[in-house]
């Protein structure tokens, strides 16, 4: 063979390899820490711990136990963080809740990126419009989301829901109709005390809201241990 066949065969080859290597480096950025995001309007306010002992507040922070779609436990610590003004927004929500006999239920609140990620590879392709992707990072990353239910004052027990938490089925949406009608009328409770304060419901979920300013805070990979 000569040089210059080796020199167009060298070419050819590395045509046929270079998207090999792309596909290795698309393999490796999945598990690279969390992506950059834009800078924040104002710097993040220290986030703040959600009292376990508050009145009326619960916690059933599910991804510190097995109780939770992966089975695992996921969180070091039962714990629940939010940005400031996402929390004073919703201890206003409890108040108004409150007055009508009602508590709130904490599922999940400020979520490390790193569970992000576990939560995405946990969860299948065809399901994944359920969790968030990772690359753009949660809302939960940036302590402006909640995920949360009513529960009774008196009894303490939660109140019925067209669906359990973390249902990924119709019957979690916003718009589902075929539940009951007190299903139905509790979840509609639940997204007037949220709203009212500032806080918007994501339509497939019916246990999930955004606080309205999210866009101004980072993502967040901050552990427990470390807030």
């Amino acid at each position: 063979m000569t040089d210059s066949q080796l020199a167009r065969r060298s070419v050819v080859t590395a045509i046929f390899v270079a998207p090999l290597i792309g596909c290795s480096e698309t393999r490796k950025t999945e598990s690279a820490p969390p992506p950059t995001v834009p800078q924040p309007v104002s710097s993040p306010a220290k986030l703040i711990e959600i009292e376990p002992e508050a009145s009326g507040i619960g916690l059933d922070l599910r991804y510190a136990t097995t109780n939770n779609f992966t089975g695992r436990v996921l969180y070091s610590q039962a714990r629940a963080f939010l940005q400031g003004v996402a929390a004073d927004a919703l201890m206003r929500a409890r108040d108004s809740a409150m007055k009508e006999g009602y508590g709130l239920t904490i599922f999940d609140a400020y979520r490390p990126w790193r569970v992000t990620k576990q939560l995405w590879d946990a969860t299948p392709p065809a399901r994944r419009n359920y969790v968030a992707n990772p690359k753009q990072g949660s809302r939960h990353n940036r302590g402006c989301a909640v995920d949360l239910s009513l529960h009774d004052l008196e009894t303490g027990m939660l109140v019925e829901m067209p669906s359990a938490f973390d249902d990924f089925s119709e019957r979690a949406h916003r718009n589902f109709m075929g539940a009951n009608a007190q299903a139905i009328a509790n979840r509609e409770r639940l997204a007037r005390y949220m709203e009212a304060e500032g806080f918007i419901g994501m339509s497939n979920e019916w246990w999930h809201f955004d606080y309205e300013d999210w866009r101004k805070y980072p993502v967040l990979d901050l552990p427990f241990e470390d807030l």
